[in-house]
Order: C-alpha cells, then structure tokens, then sequence
C-alpha cells in the first residue's frame, strides 16, 4: 500500500514539533506548511524528515498547495487568548478566514481528511458542577475562542463522504517541545519552579483547568485520522483522558513536586472568572480502540523537569520571546521581520 501524505501546518510550532516525528515513525510521508513566525524560537533541534516544507501565509493558500495530499492536521493560528487580544480582527482574518479558505481549497484538491484543531475553550465559563461534554453549551468569551467555534459551525457545511471533518477539542496543553511554549499553565509552573524555586499564584488556586499532554492531543489526531470515517465525519471529540480536570492548586502543587525544594505560595490577590472541567467521554470510547492516551500531570511533571535540567533551562530564556508566543510577535514587528497585519517582510 503506497504511503498517506499528510499535511501539518504549524508544524514548526509548540504541538507540530513534536507531531511531525510521530507521523513519519508512523509511516506517513509528511509535508510542513507554516509561515515560520516562531522557528527561530527553537531551544533545542527539532528533527523533522518531511516530504517538504511549505513556508506561506495560511491566508494565501491555493489548491494547488495540496498536490498529492491525502490528509490534512490544521493546528496553525494565532494561538492562545492574549494573542487572540492582541488584534481581534487579525485572530478573525487567520483563525477564521485562513482556516475556511485553506479547507475549501483542501476540498477543492481532492484531500480525503481534514482533523481540525479547534480548543476546549469553546465553552468559555461553564458550570464546574459538572464536566461539559461535546453537546454542552457553548459559551466562548474571547476572541480565539469564538473564532474556533465559528470555524467548527462552518466546516461542518464543506463535509462530505469523500471530504471527512472532525473537529478535535484539546485541552490546555502542557510537556516538552523542541519549540517550547511557557505562556500556558503547567509548562510555566515547572518554569517558575526549576529557575526561581517557588511558585507564586496570584488567585486562590480553585479555579479549574482541564489539561492535555502534547503527546495525547498528538494521538488523538492520529486517532481520528485512522479510524473508520463514519465515526468521526462531522463529529467533534474533547481530547484529554478520564481524569484531566484539575484546579490550578494541584497543577501548582504537581509542578513543585516535581522540583525539589521548591516554594509555594498563593496571594489570592486577583480573582480568576475562567473555571471549566470538560469530560473526555466520548472519545475514550467512540474511539477506544484508536485512542489511548498515556500521560497525567505527575508524569508530564517529571518529563518537564528533566528536560529543562537537558537544556540548561534558566529565567532568562523563560522570560525572553523564545517561550512567549505574544512577546515573540511583538519583537518580530519591531525588528521589521513582520508588520502590524503579520504578514512577513520581504527583504
């Protein structure tokens, strides 16, 4: 059977670094496409065999992008909230617009699958009494989040038997990457603990966050793409495990658990409205026999740990742009490498 070509774009990013090497171990032949704002922000070399790399603007897109590509993992965008806030109609342009006009051109080509990265915060501040399934209420409050859900509305609309849609809902991720993020919880909590020794949170720690190991959210979008399309058509799943709900006390507490020695501390100073717990239901069992996920935060704790000890991880790299996707963008326009709509400048 000849080899899936499978599209990444975002490849160069936190998640894609690491998604890349799990699909060629699979035995896909893959294709990169990212416009590249974050691929000087590498702490270590990220090794990718690819088919090829695509370096273009998502809203540049055309059909014939996707020659010979039989599936598609979209994971590029402006990619959490305060990049969301950083210019409201540019998160609509890329989020909403680029990802519409990269799926119809995917269609248009003849491009079989398409596993959607769209976000657990669909359901903005929900009723933490009980995990919100995929059927919840939707509720998204900010920018990012509204045009993830806006672009699960729509491509529901481009399905077909030959063009299959899912719609993959991670939660907050945290664990390694080449291309590393530390502006998302977990990943700045072991942060603050290895180069500080202690732990600050502004709140009072009760708020709670549904958590997702790249590696799972990784998996999942395998899943999806492997198992039978009338499962999955059309069909959004949550991505976590059976119990990946925690209040930012147990991440804080997970996080100086696995640094020895150090502190922690809870101000209650600031009063956090964001609370959600999510359940991951539906797909540990619609997709059981696809889906198996291997990661808790103790686990992704210690793998944190160990990797920054690898690096020679210090506060400097943490508190620079290499780890901080708003701080990289606002660097990059000032050096003139992208101007204020983010399109790259050409030299």
């Amino acid at each position: 059977m000849a080899k899936k070509t499978i599209m990444v774009t975002g490849n160069l990013g936190y998640i894609g670094s690491v998604m890349v090497p799990v699909l060629v171990e699979k035995g896909y032949d893959v294709i990169g496409y990212d416009i590249g704002y974050y691929e000087d922000c590498y702490l270590v070399e990220s090794k990718q065999e690819l088919k090829k790399q695509i370096k273009k603007d998502l809203r540049d897109c055309s059909v014939e992008d996707f020659a010979g590509v039989d599936y598609v993992i979209h994971l590029a965008g402006l990619s959490n909230d305060p990049l969301g806030d950083f210019d409201e109609s540019l998160t609509y342009e890329i989020n909403y617009q680029g990802t519409m006009k990269f799926a119809r051109c995917a269609k248009e080509a003849g491009v079989k699958r398409f596993a959607y990265a769209s976000s657990q915060s669909v359901y903005g501040i929900s009723d933490v009494s009980k995990a919100a399934d995929e059927e919840g209420e939707k509720n998204p409050i900010t920018a990012y989040a509204k045009t993830k859900w806006k672009c699960e509305c729509e491509l529901g609309n481009l399905c077909a038997d030959d063009f299959v849609i899912t719609y993959l809902r991670p939660a907050t991720a945290y664990g390694a990457s080449p291309n590393l993020r530390c502006d998302i919880v977990f990943n700045a909590f072991v942060a603050y603990a290895y180069t500080s020794k202690l732990i600050e949170i502004k709140s009072d720690g009760t708020p709670w966050r549904p958590m997702s190991h790249v590696r799972d959210i990784i998996a999942a979008f395998c899943a999806v793409l492997e198992a039978p399309a009338e499962l999955v058509n059309n069909q959004a799943f949550n991505v976590g495990t059976h119990d990946n709900n925690y209040t930012v006390k147990q991440l804080a507490e997970a996080a100086q658990s696995a640094v020895p020695g150090c502190g922690l501390r809870f101000t209650g100073e600031h009063t956090d409205p964001r609370s959600y717990r999510v359940s991951a239901e539906k797909i540990l069992t619609t997709l059981k026999d696809f889906y198996k996920p291997e990661w808790n935060i103790e686990k992704g704790g210690e793998e944190l740990m160990d990797y920054y000890q690898s690096i020679g991880f210090d506060r400097a790299t943490f508190d620079s742009y290499k780890c901080n996707r708003l701080k990289c963008l606002k660097k990059r326009i000032a050096d003139g490498q992208i101007d204020e709509n983010l399109r790259v400048i050409s030299k």
